[in-house]
């Protein structure tokens, strides 16, 4: 019986295809399992060094919350009553503790009837992520590549970065938040997909749940980093420095994706990498064996010539029936997912608790959310787990909608916030997994930039969301827990499958695929 099912499982990778030449023709799969190593010293220091550019993202996008924070106020006149609205108060019976540089907030007056100016820079900051994110996922699966829109991505941080913390007014604020919004939409996207392609089947969903330690790792240490620089402008500046240093000594030792090289028709590139990785991880890579796409080696590519360059676009992703649904599907609950994220993310404003030692509860109840996903990930599969991430958050969230924000209460709201960033969390990074196996090399970028901007939009909700205050944020976060793991039930499994290079591979591999179950029932 073993050896019966060990006969039906290997079409599900494209079996090795011998050339008129007698090369053995393989694809990127079964080259990493066979030759290279799923998971060697090769690709564990290409991720570590690659995902770094996660805590870069962490630092521009969460920066705002100590950067727009509203500051303690104290009284310095007569009429002035500690503890009540400075709404009602004369301007010069109070002031800020530690000044007007202390935030944004402080500097131009954003209280009261300027209130809603808070919110709107966060909204346009992720207006601005959004764009990056379509723009970005673009330019990586065409002419940049992973590594060149990282490289660029980073470039952008660092200028648009520093020229926030010499803004002059708020208007130029906003406007250079939009700009790094744009900039930082596209660092995760890039850095996730660079990090996770070259890694073989049998470890990549581990390793890809394995990336966002790297996120919450960068939110922890910005709450240390916004507690030495206490006034908003020179945190804008210590917050840009390590993209800075991440160009100049880490992107040197990153090397392109080889998928990516292979999609392009850059096949010599390609085995470099190969040899490389084999090399590095004590194996041998044998002198006939090459690389091909999906399609060529499942003998669907006569009509393909072996340099010529395969493209893909969102276009082909809507034109496909196979894709286009997962597509929808996973726009709609990454937005659902985002507006939880970050609105338990922002909404630490309103919990009226220590903001430094909240945002790293926060980051610090991640940790434990990705190590579990990752544990579970490869035994109980995608749909199921990102399911019960997604309930797990709303039913918490919608528990603090309904409590109190006095005393003891409190502290028990604080705690709903936290276990619901617990559960969304490992959603946030289980779902860029999912959506990278979902869809091909040619168009996974792009197809993850749709995803991004997508989530993107919901960061840009989530903002407005928590500025209405008290328990509604808690319900609108729990109703989207709710709705997105419903709809996750629609998407396919994709436990243990390839990832496929062209459309017409996948629409091979997946109709290999359900040949191989019918037969194993």
């Amino acid at each position: 019986m073993t050896k019966a099912l060990d006969d039906l499982r290997p079409p599900l990778i494209p079996a090795a295809e011998e050339d008129d030449d007698g090369r053995v023709l393989l694809c990127v799969d079964e080259m990493l399992t066979k030759y290279c190593g799923d998971f060697g010293f090769w690709q564990l220091k290409h991720f570590v060094l690659t995902c770094l550019g996660w805590s870069l993202e962490a630092f521009h996008t969460m920066v705002m919350i100590f950067a727009d924070q509203q500051p303690s106020w104290s009284c310095v006149a007569a009429g002035c009553v500690e503890g009540s609205s400075v709404c009602g108060l004369q301007p010069d019976s109070w002031r800020w503790d530690g000044g007007q540089g202390r935030s944004t907030v402080a500097e131009w007056g954003l209280v009261c009837d300027q209130k809603y100016k808070v919110g709107l820079v966060q909204a346009v900051f992720f207006g601005g992520c959004m764009i990056g994110a379509g723009i970005f996922g673009h330019l990586s699966d065409s002419k940049l590549g992973r590594k060149g829109s990282l490289t660029m991505v980073c470039i952008l941080n660092v200028i648009f970065g520093l020229l926030t913390s010499i803004s002059p007014g708020y208007w130029t604020y906003v406007l250079l938040r939009l700009l790094t919004g744009f900039s930082t939409g596209g660092a995760g996207l890039c850095a996730f997909v660079l990090a996770t392609e070259p890694i073989g089947p049998n470890k990549r969903g581990i390793a890809g749940m394995s990336t966002f330690y790297f996120f919450s790792g960068g939110i922890a240490l910005l709450s240390g980093i916004a507690y030495i620089f206490q006034s908003w402008r020179s945190l804008y500046i210590a917050s840009s420095v390590p993209s800075l240093l991440f160009l100049l000594f880490v992107l040197p030792f990153i090397s392109e994706s080889p998928r990516w090289y292979l999609i392009r028709g850059k096949t010599d590139q390609a085995m470099k990498v190969m040899h490389d990785i084999a090399t590095s991880n004590g194996k041998h890579l044998p002198k006939n064996v090459y690389l091909a796409l999906d399609e060529e080696v499942n003998g669907n590519g006569m009509q393909i010539k072996r340099k010529e360059t395969v493209t893909g676009s969102v276009i082909d992703v809507i034109k496909s029936p196979l894709t286009r649904t997962r597509l929808l599907l996973v726009l709609v609950i990454n937005f659902t997912c985002s507006v939880v994220y970050y609105g338990l993310s922002l909404n630490v404003v309103n919990l009226e608790t220590n903001l430094y030692l909240n945002v790293l509860l926060n980051a610090a109840a991640e940790i434990p959310a990705y190590l579990l996903t990752a544990i579970l990930i490869d035994r109980f599969g995608r749909k199921p787990l990102g399911v019960g991430t997604q309930w797990l958050s709303g039913i918490f969230c919608i528990v603090g909608s309904f409590l109190g924000s006095q005393g003891t209460w409190k502290a028990v709201r604080m705690g709903c916030g936290v276990l619901g960033i617990f559960g969304m969390a490992g959603t946030y990074n289980l779902l860029f997994v999912y959506a990278m196996e979902l869809f091909p090399t040619v168009v996974r970028s792009a197809a993850l930039g749709c995803a991004a901007q997508m989530a993107q939009l919901g960061a840009l909700v989530a903002p407005l969301v928590v500025v209405m205050g008290g328990g509604f944020p808690f319900m609108v976060f729990g109703a989207c827990g709710m709705v997105g793991g419903i709809l996750i039930l629609y998407l396919p499994e994709t436990l243990n499958k390839p990832l496929y290079d062209t459309m017409n591979g996948m629409a091979d591999g997946e109709k290999q695929a359900i040949v191989v179950g019918a037969r194993l029932k």
